[in-house]
């Protein structure tokens, strides 16, 4: 018993959990159908990988100033964080954070229509599917939840490690040539590495909501040695799926079947190329439902809580269970609605028109202010 409290107090705790809670909340959106790794740096070949290094490095180091600016004034929750680094704006980040999440949840809602209709059955009922457990999952509670996000992240890096070894394995040859070629096609347009840099900062930019999702665990963190490196994990954390996935995805660049612009599920159509028969099929169904479920729960999740902050902080009570019925309800509606544009169009415009908002109320600030405060804070003063 001892132990085990001192395991999830301690080095873990301190070090180790808080990227593990933000690669849980970003890897079903994120990684789950391949989609968003295709937009966001595989479509540019051989070049793909600067993305990805970009993409790595800045979760890193806005995980780092994050974690720091909560540590050094305790705020662990992201509305009190935002007001460090922008001030009486803070609001603006409530409109950006909602909107992100709806369109994660339609995102999540269109992906499984798809998978439902590649097996014969109505698209709808797919993005009907996920859009009712989703909301079940919401009104079962927090612990539930919790226990469901757990399994899904092992679930997913188990399943994306095997199904990126069969990838390799059998097509493995073609990624040596990609890169000896150095291999653009799939991009309409001259790849440069400035591009590439750009495209991952946009990634990181509308995948940022994730970092303050996790901030409640930020408590037991003390020295700046523990934010600095916790800061590294999440980074790490965040991007070796990243990796996975653009890797496979190299061993078809060329065939725009299974890796092109019109591919909605990559990782789907990966599956199919290995010939791993049914029992593959859904095992790979299963995770990503999974993942997208849990994705799709926690932006419902957090949007509820900030709504019972806010209700505290004015010395209410926390919303009822009619009202919080009513705000899953409404979120999911708006979701489901927006599904039906599609998880491309999704993804390529929704997702980049809110990378920009983004980019200027939270990546910004917290490297420009959150920066100062950082280096001007002097451990043991008050803060």
């Amino acid at each position: 018993m001892n132990s085990s409290k001192s395991f999830f107090e301690g080095g873990y705790a301190r070090y180790v959990l808080p990227g593990v809670l933000l690669q849980s909340v970003l890897i079903g959106g994120g990684y789950a159908t391949g989609r968003e790794i295709y937009s966001y740096g595989a479509k540019f070949g051989a070049m793909g990988w600067i993305a990805g290094i970009t993409i790595g490095v800045g979760f890193a180091l806005f995980a780092f100033l994050t974690f720091e600016i909560c540590r050094i004034y305790k705020v662990y929750d992201y509305k009190n964080y935002i007001k460090q680094v922008i001030g009486p704006l803070w609001p603006i980040m409530d409109v950006l954070t909602v909107l992100i999440a709806i369109i994660l949840i339609a995102v999540m809602a269109a992906a499984t229509g798809s998978i439902f209709e590649q097996v014969g059955m109505p698209n709808i009922l797919g993005s009907v599917v996920i859009v009712l457990i989703c909301g079940l999952l919401n009104f079962k509670g927090s612990k539930v939840i919790e226990k469901f996000e757990s399994i899904g992240t092992i679930l997913l890096y188990g399943g994306y490690i095997l199904f990126t070894i069969l990838v390799l394995a059998k097509y493995g040859s073609n990624i040596p040539k990609v890169f000896a070629a150095g291999d653009t096609s799939a991009y309409d347009g001259t790849v440069t590495a400035s591009l590439c840099v750009w495209t991952g900062i946009l990634y990181v930019a509308y995948n940022i909501n994730a970092i303050p999702m996790g901030m409640f665990s930020l408590t037991r963190q003390t020295k700046r040695k523990e934010t600095f490196f916790s800061g590294l994990i999440a980074g790490l954390l965040m991007t070796i799926p990243w990796f996975l996935s653009y890797f496979a995805m190299m061993c078809f660049y060329g065939d725009t079947s299974i890796v092109g612009a019109d591919v909605t599920t990559p990782w789907m159509e990966m599956i199919k190329a290995v010939n791993g028969g049914p029992a593959l099929m859904a095992l790979f169904s299963i995770v990503m439902g999974w993942t997208l479920l849990e994705t799709a729960t926690g932006c419902i999740h957090m949007i509820i809580d900030r709504f019972d902050i806010a209700m505290v902080e004015k010395g209410r009570q926390k919303l009822s269970d009619q009202n919080r019925g009513l705000i899953t309800i409404v979120t999911l509606t708006a979701a489901l609605l927006l599904s039906r544009i599609g998880v491309v169009t999704l993804i390529e415009q929704g997702y980049s028109l809110l990378s920009y908002g983004f980019i200027l109320f939270y990546l910004l600030p917290t490297l420009l202010v959150g920066g100062y405060k950082i280096i001007k804070h002097k451990e043991g003063a008050k803060s």
